[in-house]
């Protein structure tokens, strides 16, 4: 086998620029996988980690308002805070609004929370301090903001103590600034900041009194661990309808929507990396093309080596070998150039990569096999000249 490799090798090297340009294919085909491969990994991981810091690692309790009109309280956030299956509850109230700071106009996602929200959201706070129990009580003046929204107006993290206005009801109100958060959803914002605004944090009652609207859309509440948040979530919708009458209440267990948001995520993955395998196909034809070539100009070689005894396995050998190793050098070459191009990419964005060895072993195993299967048919029309026909080749 050594033998084989040998000769192989010095077979690649006597036409080297044919080589290398067959090796190129084959590492652009590698490369477009891993990176391909990579990006789908990175941006479910992305994605996750955003979607769990804004709260959705739990579940959401709400009224089906297609089916009543009847709105959620204090009563039945007390009630959902007071179960021993549940951790954290806290009251959301969102609103698609626009906040204006130093005469600039932004589209911004206003949420209306209490002290505990922090805690289910996981919000970091930056600079000054989240909405506590006092500004809920007493209906204050106060907002959160998100470092992006900072940054973007003033070129700097820490603006407590200034003030903005939100529009409510065609009318700008002021709020000050109390804290300054890095909340989840700041890759989202940066990614897509036209699709996903700022995020701004009030008092959920001090949105209740500016909206003019009373009790609030829907409960976040984060579950004790172990425990299966739909299952929970059932149970108090159930026992909601049954202590206040409000029925028709549903429970977006937020954990399966991430479950389905990954295979989402893996379907589209899976596309684009069999799109980028289409290329491995053409490389494979490119070696299948080489490799006819290279019989071609070897056959007086051929006939000499079975003159002298070379069977047909001999020669099968040699020429199959020969694809093997173009494949395996451009495999491991578009793999390598693959996975830094990867990883440069996730430390300039500012995240972490993600490295999967079994979607690089299977771009390189694929690769290897196209190659050696497109080397197949070159390697048995070698392996059947006839020594007599092969040495009268001119």
């Amino acid at each position: 086998m050594i033998d084989y490799i040998k000769y192989g090798f010095k077979n690649i090297f006597r036409k080297k620029l044919r080589s290398a340009l067959t090796i190129a294919g084959i590492a652009i085909g590698v490369m477009a996988v891993v990176i391909i491969s990579m990006i789908g990994d990175v941006g479910k991981q992305q994605i996750n980690h955003e979607l769990s810091s804004m709260g959705l690692g739990g579940m959401i309790l709400r009224t089906d308002n297609t089916k009543t009109s009847k709105r959620l309280n204090t009563t039945q956030l007390d009630f959902v805070k007071n179960q021993s299956e549940v951790k954290y509850a806290a009251p959301l109230i969102t609103q698609y609004s626009t906040v204006r700071i130093r005469t600039e106009k932004t589209k911004c996602i206003v949420w209306g929370v209490d002290q505990d929200t922090a805690n289910i959201m996981s919000i970091q706070i930056l600079h000054g301090r989240m909405i506590n129990q006092s500004d809920v009580s007493s209906i204050n003046q106060v907002c959160v903001v998100d470092e992006s929204y900072a940054l973007q107006h003033y070129k700097r993290s820490n603006i407590v103590g200034k003030n903005l206005e939100i529009l409510f009801n065609g009318k700008y109100e002021t709020f000050k600034i109390v804290g300054v958060a890095k909340a989840g959803g700041s890759i989202l914002q940066n990614l897509m900041g036209n699709v996903v605004p700022c995020f701004t944090y009030i008092p959920y009652t001090t949105m209740q009194d500016s909206s003019l609207k009373t009790g609030f859309t829907q409960i976040a509440v984060q579950t004790n661990d172990n425990l299966d948040p739909q299952q929970v979530g059932a149970t108090l919708a159930s026992q909601i309808a049954e202590e206040s009458g409000i029925a028709h209440i549903v429970v977006d267990d937020l954990n399966t929507q991430m479950d389905q948001l990954n295979q989402i995520l893996n379907i589209i993955t899976l596309v684009l990396t069999a799109i980028a395998g289409i290329s491995l196909l053409v490389a494979g034809l490119s070696i299948m093309t080489v490799m006819l070539v290279s019989v071609s100009e070897r056959t007086r070689e051929i006939g000499i080596k079975k003159s002298i005894g070379a069977n047909q396995k001999i020669i099968l050998m040699e020429f199959l070998t020969e694809s093997f190793l173009i494949t395996l050098i451009g495999s491991i070459i578009g793999t390598v150039i693959g996975l830094l191009i990867g990883i440069i990419g996730c430390l300039i964005v500012g995240i972490s990569p993600v490295i999967q060895p079994n979607m690089i072993s299977f771009a390189i195993l694929f690769s290897i096999g196209t190659g050696v299967l497109f080397g197949v048919y070159p390697a048995m029309k070698a392996a059947k000249l006839k020594p007599v026909d092969a040495l009268k080749y001119d």
